[in-house]
């Protein structure tokens, strides 16, 4: 009989034994979801939503270039200024005036002064805006200022201002004619914008002042840093061309949260020169390349003196731990104020814990600040390039939320930094390894157990 005749078509050739376990398999699923009740099916939604929001949480980031440029150029060297500001946009830009504020007590007043006399436009954007003293001042200052004809613009975390704020507080607000809205709010239904937050501070007045660094608008950063419940901050009040660039940070997130475009003189009035110095604003977006800790990076490769360096939530990558070992071989003094015992954050302290070991060991001198919770977000090397802003030395800042720094090249700035750096290093303990070795089990396992989250902390 031959190949082509029908007996020898019906009878196909036998299916091998991965074939068979396939078929099975399938088979199998398909009687067992078919027999599913509508408990069942309730339960096969609800793990597929809670594997979504873990995905959401876990892997909706920045992408964040490892890079550890060499030693190839100084601070003082023009090769240096491109190359610290090649990934972030917009660029450098001179004519500006900073002031460098110190506390609440240094901080509030200049910015209350700059609404009350606002003419046109405020946009003021923040990651905490709390109920209390320091909330009171401000809302009654926007309410007096709407109330005038001045368009207010106020936008707000949807978690780090939307739990710590009262309905009525919002109400209140609005009433007065201010327009209030939250960055991805908390009782949204895009799930995957519950974790980014926006971490940024910043306060535009007419287009033609501006402030932002790391206060935050509670009652926790009143006084002068003199007590234990009045924490230590260093902010900056910008005036020049420079304004126009904070505004535009503004005005990506209020586009974002309310479709509303923000655009004329009102809100970009030309600005002339108000001073000597060269700065960048340095904001970070969703879904981008972060463009921080490449600055960082480039500065850090490029000192030849000094590196200071304070942040109150510290857990470094291994690429800044490997750049600040190299300074430290080159004979740079390299030294990180981090709070003491008085740190809000437990959590980010256990998960930073354990690089301090490593940068003790790459001769980096670590110093606690004593007196309270220090918040100060600042970087000078060599006294001619500072940074200063809202980013934290730790994975959340550098890969999840949107934050807004600012970078200035200048002698004087710089050496305004250090003298800051160094009043508040007399007031800090050393921290040693011998420290660092004395951990008890206690900090020793909460450091353990902290090493699965450290990427969201």
């Amino acid at each position: 009989m031959s190949d082509d005749s029908p007996a020898a078509s019906e009878n196909p050739k036998p299916k091998n034994r991965r074939t068979r376990l396939k078929e099975g398999y399938f088979n199998l699923l398909v009687r067992r979801w078919g027999r599913l009740s509508v408990r069942g099916w309730l339960e096969v939604l609800a793990f597929l939503l809670v594997g979504f929001v873990i995905y959401s949480i876990l892997f909706v980031k920045r992408e964040v270039i490892e890079y550890r440029p060499k030693h190839e150029f100084a601070v003082s060297d023009p090769a240096f200024f491109g190359s610290a500001h090649a990934m972030a946009d917009p660029v450098p830009i001179g004519g500006n005036k900073i002031t460098l504020l110190h506390n609440g007590v240094g901080i509030f007043p200049p910015m209350l002064e700059a609404i009350r006399a606002a003419q046109k436009t405020i946009n003021f954007e923040a990651f905490i805006f709390h109920s209390g003293k320091v909330g009171s001042q401000f809302m009654d200052a926007f309410c007096e200022q709407a109330g005038k004809g001045v368009k207010v613009r106020i936008l707000l975390d949807g978690i780090g201002s939307g739990l710590g704020l009262k309905n009525e507080e919002i109400d209140r607000l609005r009433k007065a004619g201010c327009q209030v809205a939250y960055y991805h709010p908390a009782r949204g239904i895009r799930i995957d914008r519950i974790n980014r937050r926006t971490h940024r501070r910043v306060l535009v007045v007419d287009g033609k002042m501006g402030f932002t660094g790391g206060v935050g608008f509670g009652d926790e950063w009143q006084g002068n840093a003199d007590a234990a419940d009045h924490w230590r901050e260093v902010h900056g009040q910008l005036e020049g061309p420079i304004v126009a660039k904070l505004q535009t940070a503004f005005q990506q997130h209020w586009l974002e949260a309310t479709e509303e475009l923000l655009s004329g003189a009102d809100h970009f009035p030309a600005l002339p020169s108000a001073g000597p110095l060269m700065a960048q604003v340095i904001t970070s977006r969703a879904f981008t390349t972060a463009p921080l800790p490449v600055t960082q990076a480039v500065a850090i490769a490029a000192a030849e003196k000094s590196i200071y360096i304070t942040n109150p939530y510290c857990t470094p990558t291994d690429d800044f731990v490997h750049l600040l070992a190299e300074a430290t071989k080159r004979g740079v003094d390299v030294k990180l104020i981090i709070p003491g015992k008085y740190n809000d954050q437990p959590a980010t302290k256990s998960a930073g814990s354990e690089s301090y070991g490593k940068l003790l060991e790459a001769g980096v001198k670590i110093f606690q600040y004593s007196p309270t919770m220090i918040h100060s977000k600042t970087m000078v090397v060599d006294g001619r390039f500072s940074l200063f802003g809202t980013s934290n030395l730790d994975p959340r800042s550098s890969q999840i939320n949107e934050e807004i720094d600012v970078s200035v090249y200048d002698v004087g700035f710089g050496e305004a930094m250090d003298r800051i750096f160094q009043d508040d290093l007399k007031l800090a303990k050393p921290y040693t390894m011998a420290d660092f070795e004395a951990r008890s089990l206690k900090d020793r396992f909460l450091e353990w157990i902290m090493i699965p989250i450290r990427s969201q902390l």
